[in-house]
């Protein structure tokens, strides 16, 4: 069933001819990536945007992944912050993010003939709150993933067969996704988030989320990792404190990838 999956995939990407993926370096984008290249060769071009919403690991990531496929590679600048209603973070903050990503990412199809442009949404992304998704439609933006029926769980196994690095890669998320809906998000306060994560992965912590909540951090890592955390707690609050928190906290829930949607849901 994978297997048929993977081979519904490449028809669908011989058949677009020519792609433009929006790569950020993930599990899923990068999944794709690889596939359309394969398919496609120089067909197939990889756009990544060194937003200011994507932590500088992350960027430096998916620059190495792309020497890793072998696929051209072109970066973009989109500035999310500049736009008003992108910053306000309403609930379909993603909207506004994803409307620049695609506008800008068209404009490099028209510019090298391609005629597709495409996003790594799996089909499990279905059952969640993506406002994403809606710019997705408005541009014509196809998702070969989701076409495929291929679900998160079905693109590490098979990322694993192709040797991709990415196979057992955390989920990852824009910074923006650690503040609560209704909080202004700027460039200090997602420099502080980076820094707070970044001293989680030092320690060693691979998936985590710091949730911004003003002058609280929220600290989310799965909970077979709290004793962990707890050995280290003095310095992990003294490090956030030096960052700029008053507070820093650990969530009892654990890591759960989307968790400020829960107050939507709630």
């Amino acid at each position: 069933m994978r297997e048929q999956k993977l081979i519904n995939l490449k028809d669908i990407l011989k058949n677009m001819e020519s792609v433009c993926i929006a790569f950020s370096g993930g599990v899923d984008s990068t999944f794709l990536t690889k596939v359309a290249f394969d398919v496609l060769g120089d067909k197939a071009l990889a756009v990544t945007s060194n937003s200011e919403t994507l932590s500088n690991s992350e960027y430096d990531q998916s620059i190495d992944l792309v020497k890793e496929i072998g696929i051209k590679q072109i970066i973009i600048n989109t500035n999310e912050l500049n736009n008003s209603d992108f910053a306000a973070n309403p609930t379909n903050r993603c909207y506004y993010c994803k409307k620049e990503l695609f506008t800008q990412i068209w404009a490099i199809a028209e510019e090298n003939d391609i005629e597709y442009v495409a996003d790594g949404a799996n089909a499990d992304d279905l059952g969640d709150f993506r406002p994403g998704l809606t710019a997705r439609d408005e541009l014509s933006v196809r998702s070969p993933l989701q076409e495929a029926e291929l679900t998160k769980e079905d693109i590490r196994s098979l990322s694993k067969q192709l040797g991709l690095s990415t196979w057992n890669k955390p989920a990852m998320a824009c910074l923006s996704s650690r503040f609560p809906y209704g909080q202004e998000i700027t460039k200090d306060s997602l420099n502080q988030v980076e820094s707070a994560e970044q001293v989680l992965k030092d320690l060693g912590f691979s998936q985590l989320r710091v949730r911004h909540h003003d002058t609280i951090a929220r600290i989310e890592v799965p909970k077979i990792y709290f004793s962990k955390i707890l050995e280290a707690h003095d310095l992990i609050y003294q490090r956030l404190v030096d960052i700029g928190y008053t507070y820093v906290t650990l969530d009892l829930m654990g890591f759960r990838s989307g968790s400020m949607n829960e107050a939507i849901r709630k």
